[in-house]
């Protein structure tokens, strides 16, 4: 890692400028980019000569630029940007509307669109420029294939945000401007390659960001709108305000420290300063009003580019090093669709906001067709639709069912189509009343009373036909040959427990770890509401309560026999989750481990399913042996009604009435020493537990 701007996060800075306490809940950002440069350089002498080269070439290209005067002219230079989305299926999965949003606030600040200009300083007012520099989302990938200017990779990469997801998926850096979209950005808010490092080391060109820097909506916030803006522009050449070492072995320049006046930026318009992190608009650092407003500052207040940096981004795009003077030029906006006249028809393609619903609910389907759509034509099977040729319609659906949807757009002569069967799973507003026994012995049952969420990975939950919990049949994800992550989910129809003063789930599942580190958990949830919201009511962890299997399994996981398998059973519905639309929802965190099998599960009436003994199993009385006082601890969900206490011959000493909900403690002093037997009576049975009394 080598030669590039970084912005470091910590919470202090950001608490000095802004006094809105929602704010300070957020990483903020402070300087530490010239001490991180250090390191690269000393880590990576292999390369220093070569951007040293380029740094020189590119400099003299400047120095040459700024004397013919070509800021003047009235050029547009348009450049391809492409947003690489890396995520582990967290929030670092940021929307297309908020990656939208990004290249919205990138065009109105280097266009000099932003209305706050009228705040900008007296002093530099006449310098605020209009960089005639605009961004547009690709619109061919490199094969000349249709795209959004969006791509989505699945990689545990996102929470570091180094140069390395750069190797996940990289477009030719002569083309696109590769911008990163990562859970962490290496612990900073984003980080950019300059020119000549970027010439030099071309595979970790690009710039590296924390989804909360993006845009100012989704996962990010107003605040934070310029932080793309300032990488990009060290993408196109810009120092910090104060300088910076942008050569190996050259100077060394924290923002703030007083020594930064006897340096520059390279820019004659941009005063000396010794550079800010807090909006102090007067400050004259280096004994002249400093530009604090500017995007290369820290300062979150920034409002600017002065003509002076206009012109040496300008002189980046023309200069050949690291080809920036490619991604403007008319046959490129012409390879990446860009040129807003040459893109057709390319996609037809839908979204809905959920998928799986119950009767009565409704789902909103959007239009996410490429490009240039002029009418739309919807298909929508099962549903009241609000519209059939709108971008966004909703549907409310009145029968359960599995529902088809289509999609038919056209743009003059053009016309595409695309058709998903069973993409709506509608289930019954009221559950069944039998209760539920899914032994996964036929695809028809299963589908018929419970649904995997669907997801955009190479796998999901999956019926299998040669291995269970005796007997043949499973559900499993084979977990143990992608790196793919969770949430993996599936989804009971609703059951009606309204009638019932008590709910229990049993069910037989295997796990075997593939190495140590392995921390995947399996997640049972509960919902009253049709899914809109879930509580869970156990986790499994892949170390400990999960695995069935003792020993590390670093082949494909199979169970062999009933041994590798284990029952659990779950009796800690609340009071208020017996209602008629009670779901039960499985989720695996899967994080690259080995495989997990779901079998036998069974839904219903404690007493009904047989399972009242393990449950009494979970009836605890302790301690044992006792001298003063006991606890008597049950399972949530069951109901201790009586106690009593009889000696060895059978005699009654003690009886007390009880109706807690998890258990009580109990005197035993006055007990003499000896062996007694306490009769607990409780909603699944009677429980009975041998004490002594010291």
């Amino acid at each position: 890692m080598l030669y590039f701007s970084k912005i470091v996060l910590i919470a202090s800075v950001f608490v000095s400028i802004l006094p809105f306490s929602s704010i300070a809940q957020n990483r903020e950002l402070h300087c530490g980019t010239d001490e991180i440069h250090q390191d690269l350089f000393k880590n990576h002498p292999e390369y220093n000569a070569g951007i040293q080269r380029a740094n020189e070439k590119l400099q003299a290209y400047t120095k040459a630029y700024e004397k013919q005067a070509h800021d003047k002219d009235n050029a547009l230079y348009v450049i391809p940007i492409v947003f690489h989305v890396v995520h582990n299926y967290g929030a670092e999965n940021i929307s297309d509307a908020q990656i939208l949003d990004a290249v919205k606030q990138l065009n109105i600040q280097y266009r000099k669109l932003n209305s706050d200009t009228t705040d900008i300083v007296n002093a530099f007012k006449s310098l605020a420029a209009d960089a005639q520099i605009e961004f547009r989302l690709a619109q061919k990938d490199p094969n000349g294939n249709c795209t959004s200017g969006i791509t989505r990779t699945v990689s545990s990469l996102t929470s570091i945000g180094d140069h390395q997801v750069k190797s996940l998926i990289h477009w030719p850096p002569d083309k696109y401007l590769n911008v990163y979209i990562c859970a962490e950005a290496a612990g900073l808010a984003g980080h950019s390659m300059m020119p000549a490092a970027a010439d030099t080391v071309p595979e970790w060109d690009g710039i590296v960001m924390a989804h909360d820097y993006v845009g100012t909506i989704g996962t990010s916030q107003y605040f934070h709108r310029t932080v793309l803006s300032h990488e990009v522009g060290h993408f196109l050449n810009l120092q910090h305000i104060w300088g910076g070492n942008n050569v190996p072995g050259f100077y060394y320049l924290p923002c703030g420290d007083g020594g930064n006046c006897a340096f520059d930026d390279d820019v004659t318009d941009t005063p000396l300063t010794i550079g800010w992190s807090t909006c102090n608009l007067g400050g004259t650092s280096c004994g002249s009003l400093d530009n604090v407003q500017n995007y290369m500052d820290y300062a979150y207040c920034a409002l600017m580019f002065t003509e002076g940096q206009k012109t040496r981004m300008h002189a980046c795009l023309n200069s050949p090093v690291a080809h920036r003077n490619n991604l403007w030029s008319p046959a490129n906006l012409l390879a990446t669709g860009t040129d807003y006249t040459s893109f057709s028809l390319c996609r037809a393609k839908f979204e809905a906001n959920k998928r799986i619903v119950c009767v009565g609910d409704t789902v909103l389907l959007t239009d996410v067709s490429l490009h240039g759509i002029q009418n739309r034509q919807w298909t929508v099977n099962g549903g009241e639709a609000s519209s059939l040729t709108d971008s966004l319609i909703t549907v409310v659906y009145n029968a359960p069912g599995k529902y088809s949807v289509s999609l038919q757009v056209t743009k003059g002569s053009e016309s595409l189509t695309s058709s998903e069967t069973d993409y709506i799973t509608v289930f019954p507003s009221t559950g069944i009343t039998d209760g539920l026994h899914e032994p996964f012995e036929t695809e028809s049952h299963f589908n018929t009373y419970w649904s995997v969420v669907p997801k955009d990975a190479p796998f999901n939950w999956t019926r299998v036909t040669n291995v269970g919990f005796n007997s043949n049949e499973s559900l499993t994800l084979q977990n143990f040959s992608t790196s793919a992550v969770g949430p993996f989910e599936f989804v009971s129809q609703p059951f009606d427990a309204s009638a019932l003063t008590a709910v229990a789930m049993s069910f037989d599942f295997a796990y075997a770890q593939k190495q140590t580190s392995n921390i995947e958990q399996l997640k049972v949830s509960v919902s009253n509401n049709c899914g809109e919201t879930w509580t869970i009511r156990r986790s499994y962890n892949g170390s400990g309560t999960l695995k069935t299997v003792d020993s590390l399994v670093t082949f494909n996981f199979i169970p062999q026999d009933s041994l590798d398998w284990k029952n659990d059973v779950l009796n800690n519905i609340p009071a208020s989750y017996l209602t008629d639309n009670l779901q039960f929802k499985f989720t695996f965190d899967a994080k690259g481990g080995n495989n997990l099998y779901i079998d036998n599960i069974r839904i219903g009436d404690p007493a009904t399913l047989g399972i009242g003994q393990q449950i009494l199993d979970e009836v605890k009385v302790y301690p044992n042996p006792a001298s003063d006082k006991v606890t008597i601890e049950i399972p949530n969900g069951v109901k201790l009604e009586d106690v009593k206490v009889y000696n060895l011959f059978g005699q009654l000493v003690e009886v007390m009435k009880a109706n807690p909900s998890n258990g009580f403690e109990m005197e035993v002093i006055d007990l003499s020493a000896g062996v007694y037997v306490i009769q607990m009576q409780t909603s699944f049975g009677v429980k009975n537990v041998r004490l002594v009394k010291e």
